[in-house]
């Protein structure tokens, strides 16, 4: 806050204030009049009728907004509220922030400390900790993912056996804090109609789809010039570069004949957003527990 804007705000509140005051204190007493009762004294006022009083406040009223003056007075003394005057406690909303969590780290340190020198196939068997890293995955993973780890269109399934970038403890943990990229080019540019056809045809075979013999066998050099760097030559997939296998029935965007063609026509790009900046290890470390237990607990 620049000065000029701070000695106007303390200007206005404290002009404010004393203007409250004097307003306060000079109707504290109402002046009489030789020929009025002091105590039937009106304003001359009539609405109907009926006579308007010309009395002071009543003494507890009065001393109560005295009091409630006093304590504006030190509020404003001990607190922020003086333009950039922090108040003689220097207390602040970051300040009382950071307090309190500090705090909480201090209550739950022990908790998360304890858990952070067990092995993530031990947590994932703990029922505690199952319980915990639920609720982070509730907080952070489920909206993508589903509430209970199924995924939805493109969005992976984390309670199989299928991983794009490895299940091991490991890599489920780095796919968490680091996050991953994964990019499928789009090949529609390059390849026409009748070789984005035959090259469908040659990817539907690999998971035993009724695929047309003829396209299949057209296709397959194709396949082997343009997808099989990433997807290996049986199509199996690699985890280094997270490029799915093709071999199975799991597929992220649909293994249909018409989406298969559109994947590789347009592309597919997915990111799944680094988590080390927004949770704490000891937190990734539960976090990486319960999702490996998810695929644990469909043995």
């Amino acid at each position: 806050m620049s000065t000029f804007w701070s000695l106007w705000i303390i200007g206005l509140t404290v002009i404010s204030l004393l203007l409250i005051t004097w307003v306060l204190f000079a109707n504290r007493k109402v002046a009489v009049r030789d020929d009025e009762d002091p105590e039937n004294r009106t304003t001359g006022h009539v609405y109907d009728g009926i006579e308007e009083y010309d009395n002071p406040l009543p003494r507890w009223w009065f001393k109560l907004f005295v009091g409630t003056l006093i304590f504006t007075v030190l509020y404003l003394i001990l607190f922020p509220g003086l333009g950039a005057f922090q108040g003689v406690l220097g207390w602040s909303s970051v300040g009382r922030l950071e307090s309190e969590q500090k705090k909480a780290q201090q209550n739950y340190e022990a908790v998360f400390g304890s858990y952070a020198k067990m092995p993530i196939e031990e947590l994932a068997d703990d029922a505690a900790a199952r319980k915990m890293g639920m609720r982070l995955f509730a907080n952070n993973c489920a909206v993508c993912h589903g509430s209970d780890g199924g995924g939805l269109f493109g969005y992976p399934n984390l309670t199989d056996k299928d991983w794009l970038y490895g299940g091991t403890p490991e890599a489920i943990r780095t796919s968490i804090t680091n996050g991953r990229a994964g990019a499928m080019p789009a090949w529609g540019s390059i390849l026409d109609d009748e070789n984005l056809a035959a090259v469908s045809e040659y990817v539907l075979s690999f998971s035993d789809q009724n695929a047309n013999k003829a396209l299949v066998e057209s296709g397959q050099p194709v396949y082997m010039q343009y997808c099989a760097a990433c997807h290996g030559a049986d199509g199996s997939g690699n985890m280094a570069l997270g490029a799915p296998n093709l071999t199975d029935s799991i597929w992220l965007y649909g293994g249909e004949r018409k989406e298969i063609t559109y994947s590789i026509r347009a592309g597919r790009a997915n990111v799944m957003p680094a988590q080390k900046d927004k949770i704490r290890k000891e937190k990734i470390h539960l976090l990486t527990a319960y999702v490996y237990g998810l695929s644990m607990d469909e043995e």
